[in-house]
């Protein structure tokens, strides 16, 4: 080996540990000041509650204050394309919904990519869907309710809290797997959505059950299945959308925490290791789990995992029934 060559292969081999020394140094002494968790929607989300609840546990273990910035919008597009302009540095979190693997199918102009540009650190919770329609619809279970809907081709509604969301979405899903014709009514939000099927104006909604159950019991909406693969400890009577001959329906609303892609791995597994414990607190836990939702922690493949099969699942049914949002 020449002399130059030699030099050279030991001045790098001398550079490497410096720089490792660095990242582990960087990653060791994160948190060194406040963190912010971004929520892309607005303050009394579900979002929001969580973050907050979350960011107070988070910042007793840490010793570090955790700031909640909610920056709402474009459903979810605006708070999100402001972490992905953030530093890749552990200090801008995103509290990450399943409307972020929607709007990567659905909106034609973003200003970032939601596969590339975020790496995801840990599903918290996950709340089911559940299916509702209003009393006067002659249908007792999914299988009535299908075949009522191809009884009366596009004379069945259902509401949903906005073109994109979730709740359109699963019920666009049910649509193309039962190859039936329902029509969508869009609405501002799931508060007007349930006033008018509890009205009778539309037939039928896919709804956080939070948003529901105070209707279910007062027997002003039928639950018909549960969007999760098990039952929900609150509506331990209403059977699954697999139980009800659907069984690759599992769509949920779940929250979870992601940051920007190019993060030190070491402080990915940090926030990962602070923030599912902090989510397991019962003070937590308890604010959502009451309401049906299932404390999760899912972290690196576990979490990628669920994004893929809601981009697979969502891309098809957005190019199914032509959602395209501006």
């Amino acid at each position: 080996m020449r002399r130059r060559e030699f030099l050279a292969l030991g001045a790098g081999a001398l550079a490497a540990p410096v720089f490792l020394t660095k990242a582990r140094a960087g990653a060791s002494d994160w948190p060194a000041k406040p963190v912010q968790i971004t929520v892309p929607f607005p303050p009394g989300s579900a979002s929001d509650i969580l973050s907050r609840a979350l960011g107070a546990s988070m910042g007793d273990m840490l010793g570090q204050p955790i700031v909640i910035e909610n920056k709402p919008g474009a459903g979810g597009a605006i708070g999100t394309g402001s972490v992905a302009a953030a530093p890749a540095d552990g200090y801008t979190l995103l509290m990450a919904t399943a409307a972020h693997t929607i709007t990567a199918v659905t909106m034609k102009k973003l200003t970032f990519d939601p596969r590339k540009d975020f790496i995801p650190v840990i599903e918290l919770t996950t709340m089911p869907l559940v299916l509702v329609v209003h009393p006067d619809v002659k249908a007792n279970s999914v299988q009535e309710l299908v075949a009522l809907a191809k009884e009366k081709p596009g004379g069945i509604s259902f509401a949903s809290s906005g073109p994109g969301t979730s709740h359109q979405m699963a019920s666009e899903f049910l649509k193309l797997t039962a190859g039936i014709d329902i029509v969508h009514v869009p609405y501002r939000g799931s508060g007007p959505a349930q006033l008018d099927l509890t009205t009778g104006r539309v037939d039928m909604m896919f709804d956080n059950i939070v948003a529901c159950i105070a209707n279910i019991r007062a027997g002003k909406l039928r639950p018909l299945a549960v969007s999760s693969r098990q039952r929900s400890s609150i509506l331990p009577n209403v059977p699954t959308m697999a139980e009800s001959g659907y069984p690759d329906f599992d769509v949920g609303a779940w929250f979870g925490i992601m940051v920007r892609a190019g993060t030190p791995q070491p402080i990915v597994d940090r926030i990962a290791s602070v923030s599912g414990n902090a989510m397991r607190q019962p003070k937590v836990s308890d604010l959502f789990t009451k309401d049906g939702a299932v404390v999760t922690a899912k972290t690196g493949a576990a979490f990628q995992k669920l994004l893929e099969a809601d981009y697979s699942r969502w891309e098809t049914v957005a190019k199914e029934s032509r959602i395209r949002i501006e």
